[in-house]
């Protein structure tokens, strides 16, 4: 990409995101600068070369995660960490995956390893510094950009999430119904969960109204589900009708 391509792309990159929130003023401020100097010339790079100094207290992941995107979230989980960074870290890290879902340009811009790495780098890291993102977070981007892991955004950010929670102690649980629970209901069964999970647990329930279910509910946490749904039932009765009779 030329240097004529490279800015067309950064001013249609811009203009796209003027209008949205968080990052828009950081967008455009890189759309005016071209050069960052030092970043061209990089190598790939490890974002474990980056991880804070120890603080002298041992620190783990909550849960072991698996595959790119898990090491990934438990590199990213253990600098800041480390840091004392982490509520900071989680916001401005759904920031970005906000971003992506709501500018068009920006998505395709993470997405699309056709972008030269130089171009790509030197993005990020003038994004992200403008937008007042903590270091832990802008290197953790710089390094995605550089190895060409951008895209794997949102996945690493839900795997990281998962991490922040298990290590506050949080679970979230997803209720599925017809309808909104009642208060009173929604509280009772936080009170079971918590019995079930430990009085120590934090419940945090996400009520999600689809009229598919038919009745009833779906409740989801962890790798359990329990579905008491009126479509599961009806599905379990064909089921047994269906079944030949023996005398």
């Amino acid at each position: 990409m030329h240097v004529g391509q490279e800015m067309s792309f950064v001013e249609n990159l811009r203009l796209d995101v003027r209008q949205q929130d968080g990052l828009a003023k950081a967008f455009a401020s890189f759309a005016h600068r071209r050069r960052v100097k030092g970043l061209e010339g990089q190598g790939s790079r490890s974002f474990a070369s980056q991880v804070a100094k120890p603080t002298g207290k041992e620190i783990k992941v909550p849960e072991a995660l698996y595959g790119g995107t898990g090491n990934y979230a438990s590199a990213l989980f253990l600098t800041a960490a480390k840091g004392n960074v982490l509520d900071k870290v989680e916001t401005e890290i759904k920031t970005v995956v906000e971003a992506s879902k709501k500018s068009p340009m920006f998505s395709q811009f993470i997405k699309d390893l056709s972008v030269p790495k130089e171009t790509r780098v030197k993005a990020i890291t003038e994004i992200f510094a403008e937008a007042g993102f903590c270091d832990v977070t802008k290197n953790f981007l710089t390094v995605l950009a550089d190895n060409g892991r951008l895209k794997y955004i949102e996945h690493i950010a839900e795997r990281f999430v998962d991490l922040t929670m298990a290590h506050k102690g949080e679970v979230k649980v997803v209720v599925r119904t017809v309808i909104p629970l009642p208060e009173k209901e929604e509280k009772e069964l936080i009170e079971t969960l918590q019995d079930i999970l430990g009085k120590n647990k934090t419940i945090l329930v996400e009520q999600k109204v689809i009229d598919p279910i038919m009745g009833g509910l779906v409740i989801e946490f962890g790798q359990k589900v329990f579905d008491m749904s009126i479509r599961t039932r009806v599905k379990q009765m064909e089921s047994f009708l269906r079944q030949p009779l023996e005398f």
